[in-house]
């Protein structure tokens, strides 16, 4: 059975506008979400990354926001590697990332 908070975001979804804008902050979330668990992973503070990377602590808070949306791969790159990690990027098809979804 659908909530009533369901219910309102299929009918926002059907806007192209709101889907893709919808879309792009799951995008930012899954990145800012992905920093922080390898981050924490490591067992290091943000302030102790920031060191390993010569920059400030709030730039690694930035990179952990879900509504940042400024990452550039060569700082994904270097907090992956500071962290003993890796960078993979997916291009998908819109039929791709849309086969697994339900609507």
């Amino acid at each position: 059975m659908k909530t009533n908070f369901d219910q309102y975001l299929a009918g926002q979804l059907k806007d192209p506008g709101f889907a893709e804008r919808f879309e792009k902050a799951g995008e930012a979330w899954d990145v800012a979400l992905q920093i922080a668990a390898l981050r924490e992973g490591a067992g290091i503070s943000q302030k102790q990354l920031a060191r390993k990377l010569k920059t400030s602590q709030q730039q690694i808070s930035r990179l952990e926001s879900p509504s940042y949306e400024g990452h550039s791969l060569s700082m994904l790159r270097r907090v992956a590697a500071a962290l003993g990690g890796s960078v993979r990027v997916v291009f998908e098809s819109p039929a791709t990332a849309h086969a697994g979804k339900k609507s």
